[in-house]
């Protein structure tokens, strides 16, 4: 049985060599002048010449063809390369370079004159380009509205200095995470003109989202950007407030005048009729309840009046340390502990501060007194601590208040060790109240005349600590009240 040879191995086709550009120039010389340089040759070599002249002469002749070929090869290599040079820096970008002899009506200048055009072109480009980038760039840096950018992956690529607010945290932290680590999951899921509630730490704004896309280098992001609306839900539900209050509280107020009057009215005819004791008893408790919730439900309906009747402010010079001493006055049951703050005079309406902080401290006051009611003062006529005076207070019982001030803002701090928010989301929310006695008006109120000062208030519970905190900030620029 013959063994089969191994197959022979399919030769590899032969590279064919190609001369270079330059080699090819010189051999085109050569090949031009072969027919004159033979000629010579043989016109030399018939003359009754030496061997040397005639030797000489040829070697003449070829020296200065050489020259020649060179001179041929520098003037058509060199301008190429020239042009290979300005075109690699365009392909990097650098447009500084340009074709030498540029000339019209040349075939060489022409291509030049070509390559420099569109080299200045690129370079107009590059600029335009570049103040466009920086002027986006700016544009976004401006806007008050938060601004983000997510790849596929849903990992944040770009966010402006209002996201870095919104989210306290730095640009530099905040590139390269995804949108579930920054809470900002709900951007990418909830539908488009749509309002949401992100899961943000002391955040109970609501946002209305507006969500696109667009390509960078080719890759497909989302852009995301958020509206605060919660001001402009809160006027719209304020006019509301206003007109369901008029038309109840004209409606109530007729009604509960006369109640009120006709109950004490006829109590006094019960007080003075002879009856059975028992009945005297119950028609007169009946009366007096009709009386007090009468004058309970005025009182509540007024409450309401002042909210949705609340004038514009009218704005003078405030000095922040005066008024707070004199609110922390006012508060008799426990003693306010007030921090001095750096001196501060800004304009604003110092009545509707007042009436504001007085709230604020009232609830603060409640909220110890909630936990520790043995902390009602005997004496209400003592004078409110500073400073001086704070690290002696109980530590079961406080309330301190106290400022400072950043570039733009002045910031109030109002604190307790009271049982903090149980549920922080409806402080702000009207009729909402913990107290058995209270018309869940004074925070709106308070949040009012905040925002007429183009101000912001938040409540949260204290970080690491029993109680509550509140922050007041208020713009110390004049501003036109709204």
């Amino acid at each position: 049985m013959a063994s089969s040879s191994p197959p022979r191995p399919t030769p590899r086709p032969r590279k064919r060599v190609r001369l270079l550009y330059e080699h090819r120039i010189n051999l085109y010389c050569f090949l031009v002048a072969l027919p004159g340089l033979l000629v010579s040759v043989v016109l030399v070599w018939t003359q009754p010449w030496s061997v040397e002249s005639r030797l000489a002469l040829i070697g003449l002749e070829l020296f200065a063809w050489w020259l020649l070929a060179l001179a041929l090869q520098e003037q058509t290599t060199r301008p190429l390369q020239t042009l290979s040079n300005v075109i690699g820096a365009l392909r990097e970008e650098d447009y500084s370079f340009r074709a030498r002899n540029a000339v019209a009506e040349d075939a060489l200048g022409e291509l030049s004159l070509e390559v420099n055009s569109l080299a200045d072109m690129l370079s107009d480009e590059k600029i335009r380009t570049i103040e466009a980038t920086a002027l986006l760039q700016r544009v976004v840096d401006e806007i008050d509205a938060p601004l983000f950018a997510f790849d596929p992956a849903s990992i944040l690529r770009l966010v402006n200095p209002a996201g870095e607010h919104l989210l306290r945290q730095a640009k530099a932290r905040m590139l390269g995470r995804s949108a579930s680590d920054l809470s900002l999951q709900k951007c990418l899921s909830a539908e488009n003109e749509s309002l949401v509630e992100l899961d943000l730490k002391d955040s109970q704004a609501r946002w209305l989202l507006r969500r696109s896309s667009f390509r960078q280098n080719g890759v497909p992001h989302t852009l995301v950007v958020l509206s605060d609306v919660s001001r402009a839900l809160r006027e719209e539900e304020r006019r509301a407030w206003q007109r369901l209050i008029r038309v109840l509280g004209h409606e109530l107020s007729n009604s509960l005048a006369p109640i009120k009057s006709i109950a004490g009215s006829l109590n006094s005819r019960v007080s003075a009729t002879a009856m059975d004791t028992d009945v005297r008893n119950d028609l007169q408790h009946g009366l007096e309840i009709i009386e007090a919730r009468s004058a309970s439900l005025h009182r509540f309906l007024e409450a309401y009046r002042r909210l949705a009747q609340m004038p514009a402010p009218v704005l003078r010079d405030v000095e922040l340390a005066k008024l707070v001493a004199r609110v922390a006055s006012l508060e008799t049951r426990i003693k306010v502990c007030v921090q001095p703050g750096p001196d501060v005079v800004f304009i604003a309406d110092p009545d509707q501060l007042e009436q504001m902080l007085i709230n604020l401290v009232r609830n603060a006051t409640d909220a110890v007194l909630e936990l520790s009611p043995a902390a009602v003062r005997t004496n209400p006529s003592a004078s409110n601590p500073t400073s001086d005076s704070c690290s002696q207070l109980d530590v079961d019982r406080k309330v301190v208040v106290r400022w400072d001030l950043d570039e733009a803002d002045v910031n109030v701090l109002i604190e307790d060790n009271g049982p903090g928010l149980m549920n922080p989301g409806n402080v702000f929310t009207p009729f909402y109240t913990t107290k058995p006695s209270g018309s869940g008006v004074g925070l709106v109120l308070s949040r009012q005349i905040v925002e007429a000062h183009d101000g912001r208030i938040e409540i949260a519970n204290r970080t690491g600590a029993r109680g509550c905190l509140v922050r007041v900030v208020l713009p110390r620029a004049p501003h036109q009240p709204r």
